[in-house]
């Protein structure tokens, strides 16, 4: 009966998620409850203190101030006008403006790392114009979901950062394991777009040319290095200080903060307004973070002290499991919670459970780490509760239905699933840039 608590507790925390109850509150709830029967007032005592030391964290601070660095930007207006000039770049080309939302998306992906501002900012900006130039709604809304995803996986990652806390390895080597991984699934996007223009041309029109005719000599010359070089100074700032090991993760990331903040300046974008709506959306979607990661400080105590770590363990040694096998046993759990839970939530809850047992398997952290960070891409595309397809679908025109968006995330989801698979067959593709970067 021992045994089976720790089990019990965990089944009664994915119940009460799945009944819809607040995730922090269900964590904090269930784990107060639990901890108290097992290990009496003694609970008590060790609860703070293990809070304490999570809210103590210094890569944790990362987390708002990259989030500080994406809303600013966001309010810098950069993002409108990098689409435009990307939407001229590619309009003669059929699916153009399809190409230009993903370069776009990936180039907001490094600079700011959220996705909710990302799909919002594409949609809002680019969805009515691929309508009105004749684009299949399906095939408009797959690749702005999508593409507003790639912020889970190009660095700097949100994700990336509560993964390398939760797994205890570098967010900075993790940050560069996930530059291939994430190139490799802007490519494969690419060559989707790519044979969509070839298979289905009318889905996917060039620009007419008249609207091209003035994106000529110098001015798209000019238009071209104003929209590509101030992002890429911003992403230069915050990742060149991380992969040259000039900046810790943290203070990257407030050296981004304040990157983003003179970018608003110098586009005479900043006032006190926008400062307090920044600072607001910025503690908002903070608290919220760190409200869960209390949650989950107190489900890991309670779940560790119950011995569910060595109960697992114990489980998958004693059932001859091997480490592979479990491996690809997890990666499905992942996938299937997407469905239902969100991103912070599977990381908190299922990755401290899982961690240990692939500590005790030997499997690289790191590797394991990407791994999870792309299955966890995949839930912000998986209905009923994918948040970028609420994100679009709350910005989307009348005429593009629920309906049209998941028809059009379909294949993205197959190319992501393909991704995860070719990293867990070949773990060097993530590997090769930490290795040669730290020797």
């Amino acid at each position: 009966m021992i045994d089976a608590m720790p089990l019990i507790f965990f089944v009664t925390v994915l119940l009460l998620l799945l009944m819809g109850f607040p995730v922090a509150f269900t964590l904090g709830g269930a784990s107060v409850i639990f901890g108290a029967a097992t290990f009496g007032l003694d609970f008590f005592n060790l609860l703070p203190l293990r809070i304490w030391g999570t809210m103590n964290n210094y890569i944790l601070m990362a987390v708002p101030l990259f989030i500080f660095m994406g809303v600013m930007f966001e309010k810098s207006g950069l993002a409108e006008e990098l689409l435009e000039t990307m939407a001229l770049l590619f309009g003669k080309l059929r699916g153009g403006l399809a190409i230009s939302v993903l370069v776009v998306g990936a180039m907001l992906a490094a600079a700011t790392g959220i996705v909710g501002a990302t799909v919002v900012t594409i949609g809002v900006l680019s969805l009515p114009t691929m309508l009105k130039k004749g684009y299949s709604p399906e095939v408009a809304s797959g690749i702005i979901s999508a593409s507003g995803t790639l912020g889970q996986i190009i660095p700097p990652s949100i994700v990336l950062v509560l993964l390398g806390s939760i797994l205890n390895i570098s967010v900075g080597d993790l940050f560069m394991a996930a530059v291939i991984p994430g190139i490799i699934l802007v490519l494969l996007y690419l060559l989707w777009l790519i044979f969509l223009a070839v298979t289905k041309p009318e889905s996917t029109p060039a620009m007419p040319k008249e609207e091209l005719r003035d994106f000529v000599g110098a001015e798209k010359f000019k238009r071209v290095i104003n929209a590509f070089l101030i992002p890429f100074i911003l992403i230069l700032a915050v990742l060149g200080s991380i992969f040259a090991g000039i900046a810790s993760p943290t203070e990257a990331a407030a050296i981004g903060a304040m990157g983003a903040t003179v970018l608003t300046m110098f586009r005479k974008k900043f006032n006190l307004a926008t400062l307090k709506e920044v600072a607001l959306r910025t503690t908002s979607l903070t608290s919220m973070a760190f409200l869960i990661l209390v949650g989950a400080s107190a489900f890991g105590l309670v779940f560790r002290g119950m011995h569910g770590d060595r109960y697992l363990i114990e489980l998958i040694t004693s059932g001859g499991i091997e480490a592979h096998h479990f491996l690809i046993i997890v990666m499905v759990i992942i996938f299937i919670a997407g469905f239902f839970i969100d991103f912070i939530e599977i990381t908190f809850i299922i990755v401290p459970v899982v961690a240990p047992i692939f500590v005790q398997l030997n499997l690289d952290l790191l590797w394991i780490g990407i791994l999870i960070a792309i299955n966890l891409q995949t839930s912000f595309l998986t209905p009923p509760f994918g948040f970028s397809l609420f994100y679009l679908k709350g910005v989307a025109p009348p005429e593009v239905t629920t309906k049209h968006i998941y028809r059009g995330i379909i294949p993205y989801v197959a190319i992501q699933l393909l991704v995860l698979l070719i990293i867990i067959i070949f773990p060097d593709i993530a590997l090769y840039l930490p290795k040669l970067i730290t020797g």
